[in-house]
């Protein structure tokens, strides 16, 4: 491949990684919108599907449970 092709492509990879990395800020800014906040009860929260990965405060479960 001659140098300018090589610079073609890479360019084009550059730009579709980066339209790629972008393209959730897009959907979140553009989602953001369609929720009308007056609508939500007093105590909704808009959280994100992890908020609760790693949670400790229930603890093991020390029960034994017979099979059936």
């Amino acid at each position: 491949m001659a140098p300018s092709r090589n610079v073609i492509v890479a360019t084009g990879l550059v730009v579709f990684a980066s339209a790629g990395l972008a393209f959730p800020f897009y959907m979140a800014s553009a989602c953001i919108s369609l929720v009308d906040p007056l609508r939500l009860a007093p105590l909704a929260h808009i959280v994100g599907p992890d908020i609760n990965t790693g949670s400790r405060d229930v603890g093991p479960d020390h029960r034994t449970y017979p099979k059936k």
